[in-house]
């Protein structure tokens, strides 16, 4: 059925490529008097944003707990306080030679190209003319987009709680950095909205798994746990003995990356069938060994590592965990949708809140073609806000999150596209419609099923360099198979 209420007043949190894709749908519709984006930060780009100090190891009290509010609300607004901690989270996980692993030609909107510019590391493993881009790239092209939205952000402003009162949705936001009286003060105050779109993404908060000996060992030897978000060069791993916790992108991204300076073998933990299997000839490279999943972090010998069957690895300089990310959404009060299992619960199609489409979260999937996806996603929410899209029911969007969970379960593997993409872009534009006669909007087109196949050719590639420098056996036969399916 189609949605009858419409909104006249829209506030976007975050300007990362899901906040630039909600503010220029929102915008094309020529529907709503008021759109403002809030950014914690003092410049647009989001995860794409290069940080040279990476934010710290989490604090041993919460290495494996959630995230919780991190500062209190003056109980009267507005006002000035004096300035909170910084929050090292909003620090991102680049590297200064870090190329994109989606292909671009599908990770970028429909409606603009990224620029064909490759990085001489990638043309050196990957040829000339390959499908990825450098982070610069990528930051400059969000960067030029945003251009034509940048009178609707105010920077420097963290949205520290989320509320609905009658009927409207309060922010109190807070502005960092404000001069007042001659000093530099937090400016506290509270924005009312008819509805909210959360684009603040999901690569903040690191997730840690809850290993026995973590904590004691974290406190003994405070450098040697890592996670994947704070890793900037492999100057930082020679001659260092490594155990690397994960079995997709990110994990072998940095054995890739330091298997030739680390001290050999670097040890790769696996738990079960949790590895991507496009990847399995890099754990195969010479100098790496595999193993299985950490039963314990002890503090002995140095700091040691103790795998499931029965082995071990001491001395260890570096456990690094490219074990992905929890989602992180705290300021949504009184109820937090972040399920213990970290699954956003209650979102249809992980955007629009079941029974209240006024909140809607754009960028909460995982293997979904990044910028092109969130560009539907931006679509089909603002042609919903707009009173113009097409929601089902109540009922229907409840069923649909029941029988997903029967299929992915309640974790963030819930949030996975892949590789269902035909069905969801074909979703998300069924539910957008075609665009109104008087607005700027567009035409999504058609799921193109080449889009999955060029986006995930970084994968083969990388396949292919793999077996060129280790000469071992190759499982790209098995990986097309995959890609195919894809």
């Amino acid at each position: 059925m189609a949605d009858s209420q419409s909104f006249s007043s829209v506030a976007v949190i975050g300007a990362g490529p899901s906040g630039l894709s909600a503010v220029k749908a929102l915008s094309e519709e020529n529907k709503f008097p008021t759109i403002k984006l809030f950014e914690r930060r003092d410049r647009v780009g989001g995860t794409w944003l290069y940080d040279p100090k990476p934010d710290s190891f989490p604090a041993t009290t919460s290495i494996t707990k959630p995230s919780t509010p991190r500062v209190s609300i003056p109980t009267s607004v507005p006002t000035f306080e004096d300035p909170a901690p910084e929050d090292e989270t909003w620090r991102t996980g680049l590297y200064e030679y870090l190329d994109s692993n989606v292909g671009a030609s599908a990770m970028e909107f429909t409606y603009k190209s990224i620029p064909k510019v490759n990085s001489a590391l990638s043309v050196r493993r990957f040829g000339s003319a390959n499908p990825t881009r450098p982070y610069k790239v990528v930051a400059g092209y969000l960067e030029d987009l945003f251009t034509k939205y940048l009178h609707l952000v105010t920077f420097n402003t963290t949205l520290e709680r989320l509320e609905k009162k009658n009927g409207k949705w309060v922010l109190t936001l807070r502005r960092s950095g404000v001069l007042y009286r001659g000093e530099r003060k937090d400016y506290w105050w509270t924005e009312t909205f008819d509805a909210v779109v959360i684009a603040s993404g999901h690569y903040s908060i690191p997730f840690i798994p809850n290993i026995p000996g973590i904590e004691e060992f974290h406190e003994t030897y405070p450098n040697k746990l890592e996670h994947s978000k704070a890793y900037r060069s492999r100057d930082d791993y020679v001659g260092k003995t490594v155990v690397v916790v994960g079995g997709s992108v990110s994990a072998s991204d940095i054995v890739l990356d330091i298997h030739t300076v680390a001290k050999q073998p670097v040890y790769v933990s696996q738990r079960g069938l949790n590895a991507n299997p496009a990847l399995d000839n890099v754990w195969k490279i010479p100098g790496v060994e595999k193993k299985p999943y950490i039963t314990k972090l002890s503090t002995e010998n140095g700091g040691t590592v103790e795998f499931s069957d029965g082995t071990w690895v001491s001395n260890v300089d570096k456990v690094y965990f490219a074990t992905g990310y929890r989602l992180s959404y705290p300021f949504i009060q009184p109820d937090n949708p972040v399920t213990p299992q970290n699954r956003l619960a209650g979102f249809y199609q992980h955007i629009f809140k079941i029974g209240d489409p006024s909140l809607t979260v754009i960028g909460q999937v995982r293997a979904a073609l990044s910028f092109r996806n969130y560009e539907y996603q931006a679509v089909a929410v603002a042609r919903v806000l707009a009173g113009r899209g097409t929601l089902p029911s109540i009922a229907e969007q409840q069923a649909w999150e029941s029988e997903r969970l029967k299929v992915k379960g309640d974790t963030h593997i819930f949030h996975t596209i892949g590789p269902d993409f035909a069905s969801y872009f074909t979703g998300l534009r069924n539910i957008a419609g075609p665009p109104s006669e008087d607005s700027e909007a567009y035409e999504l087109p058609e799921w193109d099923d080449a889009w999955a196949m060029k986006a995930f050719a970084v994968l083969q590639l990388k396949d292919e360099y793999v077996r060129k420098i280790s000469g071992g056996n190759s499982v790209a036969a098995e990986g097309n198979k995959l890609l195919a399916k894809l």
